[in-house]
Order: structure tokens, then sequence, then C-alpha cells
């Protein structure tokens, strides 16, 4: 009666361990997803003189051809830039014309190496005592750290945000696991008391 418990609890001890594995698979992949780690000017940065260019650095090397680089006004007004030039993982555009104080907003879209776009944005404020204000008086905007200070992880919508699924898919399969093995040993129970 043993030799047939001991195949019995191998087998579910080994399912339910393949359906852990399986489980967790999924959230491997979120992983791949490129990630802006730091830019120049840097998010909330307030500057005392507007930029001639911005430079966003990502996690993972860019493909020019996916690499888009916008800069607006606090009025929405999309500013003149150059194309983006991209090398390794940055990607930099110059601006093209002069920027007066105000807040400004820098978004992009990248393709990540799993082929999945990945698109975010962050603001910067220029407060230069001798330009003038263009959309929003530079005194209403808040105090930020220096310029040189990284970006950090910025929050970016995309259209697989997988990455912020991530804790989510672990913790259910930890709890699906643990149920399965749970019921296991009931059931194992059941089968010696049976006896």
């Amino acid at each position: 009666m043993r030799i047939h418990a001991r195949p019995t609890t191998v087998g579910l001890l080994t399912a339910a361990l393949t359906t852990l594995a399986l489980l967790l698979v999924p959230a491997t992949p979120a992983a791949a997803h490129n990630t802006l780690t730091s830019a120049t000017p840097a998010r909330e940065a307030r500057l005392t003189e507007p930029p001639a260019r911005i430079t966003l650095r990502f996690m993972q090397k860019l493909n020019p051809a996916f690499t888009t680089i916008v800069l607006s006004d606090a009025t929405a007004r999309k500013v003149t830039t150059g194309e983006p030039a991209v090398s390794g993982t940055a990607g930099t555009v110059t601006v093209d014309e002069s920027l007066a104080n105000g807040t400004y907003t820098v978004a992009y879209r990248v393709v990540s190496a799993d082929g999945h776009p990945v698109q975010g944005s962050y603001r910067f404020h220029v407060a230069d005592p001798t330009a003038d204000v263009a959309g929003t008086p530079a005194a209403s905007t808040p105090t930020a750290e220096p310029s040189t200070t990284p970006a950090g992880p910025v929050t970016a919508s995309s259209e697989h945000p997988g990455g912020a699924n991530v804790p989510v898919l672990v913790g259910g399969g930890i709890l699906l696991a643990a149920g399965v093995l749970a019921g296991t040993v009931v059931l194992l129970r059941r089968r010696r008391a049976g006896r």
C-alpha cells in the first residue's frame, strides 16, 4: 500500500511545482520592457537657463527608427526640436527655439527589445530671471531638485504595461501553489484514513 502512496505524493508535488513554474514564466517578459533610467534635464528640475538639448537614457539600446522625443510647453504647444539622435541607450534632441520661463513636458515613445512600445513623459521648469514667462508663471512652478539629479524611473503608460503586474502574477502563483499543496495534503490524509 505504501508503494502506491509514494508515487502519488511525488506526482502531486511535481504537478504543484510545475504549475507554480508555469505561472511565474509569464512574468519574465515584463522585465524585457525598456525603461527610462535618467534624463537631462531631470524630471521636475528647475533650471535657471533654458536647455539647448534634451537627452534621455534607457535600460536598453534604442532603435532610431522607432524613437520619438517631443517637447511641449505649458499650453501643450509643441516646441520645435531636431530629430532624435540615437546612440546606444541614449536619445537626444536639440531645442531649436529659445525657451521662455515656464513648465515644459518631455514625452517619449520607444520600442522595447521584446517589440513592445513603451511611452511616458515628465516635466521640468525654466526659471531664468532674465526671460519672459511662457504659459504659466514661473512662480507657480514647484521647487524641485537641481537638473543634475537623475530622472529616476518614469511612470510610463504603454500599450503593454506588463511590468506593473509582475508582483500580482508572482503573488497569485504562490497562492495557487500553496492551495494545490494544501489540497494534496488533505487528499493524502483522506486516502490513508480510508485504509
